[in-house]
């Protein structure tokens, strides 16, 4: 007579290999947790070493010096100055890393993006330091003055190596994302392309301020030492769908500052 032995202890199908697989997705589980290469392990070191705190340097004469950590902002525009803005308030130029590519790599993409947006606490991602074209020593602590170059740099990686502000002149192989105009980028090649200098605000008075020096917190145009163009926040063009950010470009808009 036939007797049904099965019960709930009973194991039926491939049960061996199930447990083989899932003690071999443990160790591999535990292997890279000691590694430090788990996902979100990754993710906590990027954070950290882009929303580190930093501290901005004081001026003590109310102007800038090569050697200054300094944060770029585009100070908010009246409204109704520009139709169709997307974006208002103080933008802070910032370094955007790829999302997904930070996190798989030990070390930044390069080249890295830019973006422009809503903060003003200064952080690792935000804090430029005002370099020398000539990478000299002799030139830190001495002051900014308008039509000199200068570079601007930034500390990043988990490496914190130091980052150029750099720009080139718009092919059809190399622009902007949807507006094609000249991009802007972090590079660690240094070059003539990471020159940049400081033009006061009002064209009518340019000329007169060449070679005074820069005050702090001051307005200004800064342009490319290269191609003769300003660096511009977009605000009519979104970074993307989910992150309040504008894209950085090279551009002369016209505006007659009075």
């Amino acid at each position: 007579m036939a007797q049904n032995l099965y019960g709930p202890g009973v194991r039926m199908g491939n049960w061996n290999e199930d447990v083989y697989l899932e003690e071999e997705r443990m160790r591999d589980f535990l292997e890279k947790r000691e590694k430090g290469e788990l996902l979100i392990q990754r993710n906590r070191r990027v954070k950290k070493n882009l929303l580190r705190p930093m501290e901005l340097s004081v001026s003590k004469d109310g102007f800038v010096h090569y050697g200054d950590k300094v944060m770029l902002v585009n100070p908010d525009h009246p409204r109704g100055e520009e139709a169709g803005m997307f974006l208002e308030g103080d933008l802070c130029l910032c370094m955007s890393p790829d999302e997904v590519k930070a996190q798989l790599l030990d070390e930044l993409e390069m080249p890295c993006g830019l973006s422009a947006v809503l903060t003003t606490v200064p952080m690792g991602r935000n804090t430029f330091t005002i370099l020398s074209d000539s990478r000299s020593s002799d030139a830190v602590g001495q002051v900014l003055r308008y039509g000199q170059s200068f570079c601007l740099g930034i500390e990043a990686g988990l490496e914190c190596k130091m980052l150029y502000l750099s720009s080139d002149h718009r092919t059809l192989l190399k622009s902007s994302k949807k507006s094609w105009l000249q991009e802007v980028i972090l590079t660690d090649e240094a070059s003539h392309l990471n020159c940049w200098q400081a033009t006061f605000l009002d064209p009518q008075l340019r000329l007169e301020y060449e070679g005074f020096p820069v005050g702090a917190n001051e307005k200004l145009v800064i342009y490319h030492r290269q191609t003769n163009r300003a660096l511009a926040a977009h605000r009519h063009l979104s970074l993307r769908y989910h992150i309040a950010g504008c894209r950085i470009e090279c551009c002369n808009w016209l505006r007659s500052y009075v």
